[in-house]
């Protein structure tokens, strides 16, 4: 295991930033070191917000992304609500596939379509 404060781990949260660097205009990026892995936060620009979650731990060797739709409540406290989750992300390449395939609406149509499900059965 690595540690979190490695060059190597560091290195890789660059590579990864500079590569989501083609959506800057449209995400806020913030970037976590935890205990047992780090994780890179996307939050969205406009006024249906999500929140994108990139996360990998320092003991496999593989990634996981969760989106989450942001609701205000009382105009003071924000409440997630989990619409999209995929794990065991192999390699950076596979990562940002599913991440733009995310952020082009992926989650969404899945959430409207677990409704939808829901609903009507």
């Amino acid at each position: 295991m690595n540690s979190k404060f490695s060059q190597e781990i560091q290195d890789e949260i660059e590579e990864i930033l500079n590569r989501l660097g083609f959506w800057k205009d449209i995400f806020y990026f913030n970037t976590e070191i935890y205990y047992d892995g780090w994780a890179i936060f996307l939050r969205e620009k406009n006024l249906y917000p999500r929140c994108i979650v990139i996360f990998k731990s320092y003991e496999n060797d593989s990634y996981s992304i969760k989106s989450f739709e942001i609701h205000l409540q009382n105009f003071k406290k924000e409440n997630f609500k989990e619409l999209y989750f995929v794990e065991k992300i192999k390699n950076q390449d596979a990562l940002l596939i599913e991440l733009k395939a995310i952020i082009y609406g992926k989650d969404l149509g899945n959430h409207v379509l677990r409704m939808c499900n829901d609903t009507f059965s």
